[in-house]
């Protein structure tokens, strides 16, 4: 079973990640930095799961499209 995620983390980011979709990688790091300089939370668990969140998306994006391209190619 993977990773069970509150609705908040969810929402925050896939609204983050909308809106900016040019900030962020599939660098965790990075993606941490950019989530506290765009949204204020009190709490560094709650940043850190929405960067990770937004993470787990951009690599999961980027494998659809490598396979699809992958594919277009056979």
């Amino acid at each position: 079973m993977g990773k069970v995620r509150i609705r908040l983390v969810k929402r925050t980011a896939r609204k983050l990640l909308e809106t900016y979709p040019e900030l962020f990688t599939g660098d965790f790091e990075h993606n941490k930095n950019v989530v506290s300089q765009l949204i204020e939370y009190r709490s560094k668990k709650l940043r850190n799961q929405i960067a990770g969140y937004i993470t787990h998306l951009v690599n999961r994006a980027a494998k659809r499209k490598k396979a699809e391209e992958a594919a277009a190619q056979a």
